[in-house]
């Protein structure tokens, strides 16, 4: 039996050449799955999707997303992608076995908790404060630094990566520290600032953007009083739930999160395409 995609619609292609297009999964033209593949919204078309894949439960086991999988990176080959990216749900144990086994590697994850009913205690001398515009000028140009560096990672070009961090900043600190549901915090240790804190409400709860602790007092804890603290606002603003992300070779703050109760809910991958 010969598993193919079978386009569903014309190729969509929008005047910036991103393209999206919908396929069926067959096997000898018999429908038995589906696959949605795009190029990147972000990263232009050089980088591809695949935004869907799923083959119906009486096909399963049987190599077919495998097969489909493989085609699609043909199909992105043919856009002349040089990436092809794909999120898998945490849960998903066997897709994620099958796009480690094709080659995807993971990039980042979503991880979340839910939030206990009281807020939790910071360890003893540590507090937490909202930032003064004095220092949110010079703590604003490192987050935007930082950011632009990952996505110039991603493969964008430096004024790419330039645009993008400048306007989504713009879009998430309108207006700036005093932005409305926002937490752009330092945490005191004794009387000292040894961190800072982004967190932000969001209609499916708090969402933690950026956290740092000084390079001078690193391995002493703050980062977890930092998670503490911005557990503590999330909770103060009504929250349920808080989700951040982390990049894969991130290995303390992964741990770091893990102790704390975060769980991952999705796991970000790529896979370069020769």
């Amino acid at each position: 039996m010969t598993t193919t995609l079978r386009p569903t619609e014309p190729l969509q292609r929008t005047a910036d050449g991103s393209c999206s297009r919908h396929y069926a999964v067959c096997v000898n033209s018999r429908p038995v799955g589906r696959l949605h593949l795009a190029t990147h919204p972000v990263f232009g078309p050089s980088v591809a999707q695949v935004l869907d894949l799923r083959v119906d439960e009486p096909d399963r086991g049987r190599g077919r997303g495998t097969v489909a999988a493989l085609a699609a990176e043909e199909v992105a080959r043919s856009w002349n992608c040089r990436r092809i990216e794909a999120s898998v749900p945490a849960h998903q144990h066997e897709l994620l076995r099958l796009a480690t086994a094709l080659g995807y590697v993971e990039r980042n994850r979503t991880m979340a908790k839910a939030l206990p009913e009281r807020p939790p205690v910071l360890p003893e001398g540590a507090a937490g404060r909202r930032m003064t515009e004095a220092e949110f000028a010079p703590w604003l140009a490192r987050v935007k630094e930082r950011y632009a560096r990952t996505v110039r990672e991603r493969g964008a070009t430096e004024q790419e990566a330039v645009r993008k961090a400048e306007r989504d900043h713009a879009a998430l600190l309108p207006e700036g520290v005093a932005t409305p549901d926002v937490l752009v915090g330092v945490l005191e240790q004794d009387g000292e600032a040894v961190g800072t804190l982004w967190v932000a409400q969001r209609a499916d709860g708090a969402y933690v953007y950026d956290v740092e602790v000084d390079p001078a007092h690193r391995g002493r804890g703050h980062g977890r009083s930092l998670m503490l603290l911005a557990e503590a606002d999330a909770l103060a603003a009504g929250a349920t739930r808080i989700g951040l992300n982390v990049f894969a070779g991130n290995t303390p703050a992964q741990r770091l999160y893990a102790s704390l109760g975060y769980e991952p809910t999705a796991l970000h991958l790529y896979k370069q395409l020769l």
